[in-house]
């Protein structure tokens, strides 16, 4: 791991990362980790976030820890997440790029979802996402700390999904996936101007396609979806988690006082044509 010397711009931040040990929430971590902050890794894989909290302690941030958190369960979500702000303090970033999905999360298309699947799966994501934010909104606001919160978007918030990268692979249109990442963008706006006379900014940042699993498909893309979805982009190419995590810190920082309730594209040009 690198030794934390790049610029300092969140030195003495304290940031909680949600989905810390996710594939982008790694690099967010990492990434507000050498920019100075203290990471507060809330995830459900204790042996990933233990590791890098014990690697941040060695490296000087003492702070830093790892705690539990499974923000699919609903029914003791409010009450584990109050705890942790009661014990650890409230954060002055908070980023959320947890991924709750149910075990047919993959079959959430047009014609295969249930309604059972599509409810739960809006309810332990989007509702979780919402509700985390606006806890962490209320602390900031009681405490007067002027904190940046950043929920992670997607493409398919903004725009449909485009059924022709899907023709001949194991890729499909998922309804839900749709649902929540249109409500995470809605609140971020709305949170943005409810909280900006208390000095509070609220962003989403929409990744578009980045390179790693196919959620609830596939561990890795198959070579044909990876060339479909790179031919729809300007660039080229599907982007990574490490072109993602850079904004979240610029986003999280004094650099972008006066950004709040933007969405913000990291999409190689997707949404753009």
């Amino acid at each position: 791991m690198p030794d934390g010397s790049s610029s300092n711009v969140l030195t003495d931040k304290v940031a909680f990362v949600v989905g810390g040990c996710g594939l982008i929430g790694k690099a967010i971590t990492q990434e507000l980790f050498e920019a100075g902050a203290t990471p507060i890794i809330l995830d459900i894989d204790t042996t990933i976030g233990n590791q890098y909290a014990s690697n941040y302690r060695e490296l000087g941030r003492l702070n830093s820890q790892f705690i539990e958190l499974d923000c699919s369960k609903l029914e003791i979500l409010d009450d584990s997440f109050c705890k942790i702000i009661e014990n650890v303090g409230c954060p002055d970033i908070f980023v959320n790029c947890s991924y709750p999905k149910t075990e047919d999360y993959g079959s959430n298309t047009f014609a295969d979802v249930t309604f059972e699947s599509f409810r739960q799966n809006i309810d332990i994501h989007m509702n979780s996402s919402g509700w985390l934010a606006r806890v962490v909104a209320q602390e900031m606001k009681k405490r007067k700390i002027r904190g940046s919160i950043v929920q992670l978007g997607s493409i398919y918030g903004v725009v449909g999904q485009d059924m022709s990268v899907y023709e001949g692979t194991e890729g499909k249109e998922n309804i839900s996936y749709t649902m929540i990442k249109g409500g995470i963008l809605s609140l971020t706006r709305l949170m943005a101007s409810y909280y900006g006379p208390y000095g509070i900014r609220v962003n989403t940042i929409c990744p578009g396609p980045i390179e790693g699993p196919f959620p609830g498909i596939a561990d890795q893309m198959s070579s044909k979806l990876r060339n479909n979805i790179a031919s729809n982009i300007p660039l080229g190419r599907q982007g990574t988690p490490e072109e993602v995590a850079p904004l979240v810190v610029f986003v999280a920082s004094d650099q972008a006082s006066f950004i709040t309730g933007s969405t913000i594209m990291v999409d190689g040009g997707w949404s753009a044509i």
